[in-house]
């Protein structure tokens, strides 16, 4: 059992999924030496973002606070405190601003 993400059509194991602790998130290194953030919700889903925190360029969005607005799960950004829509990577605040999300899957957990 691990968690996944999907890179460049493959799947790419990142941790185990005890890592995830509900409503945390863990930084993960991806085989081009970028960072992903992985999240999972209290609700169980599981989520991938870039780490990256496109205002600072801090890799710190895994230690983000996960929070919900209307329906939708989303990270608060440690530093300056924008959050970011973890199934679309938008950013609530300011909405021209994106971070990569990432396909992700646990198989005994089912998909997300």
């Amino acid at each position: 059992m691990s968690v996944q993400l999907l890179l460049d059509g493959a799947w790419f194991t990142v941790c185990d999924p005890g890592a995830l602790l509900p409503g945390r998130g863990v930084a993960v290194l991806l085989p081009d030496g970028e960072q992903a953030a992985v999240f999972r919700t209290r609700g169980g889903a599981v989520y991938a973002i870039d780490n990256r925190d496109p205002f600072t360029g801090a890799r710190v969005l895994s230690r983000g606070l996960i929070g919900s607005t209307a329906g939708h799960p989303f990270v608060a950004s440690p530093l300056l405190k924008q959050r970011f829509d973890l199934a679309s990577g938008r950013c609530l605040d300011e909405e021209e601003v994106t971070v990569r999300t990432y396909p992700t899957r646990v198989p005994s957990l089912g998909e997300s």
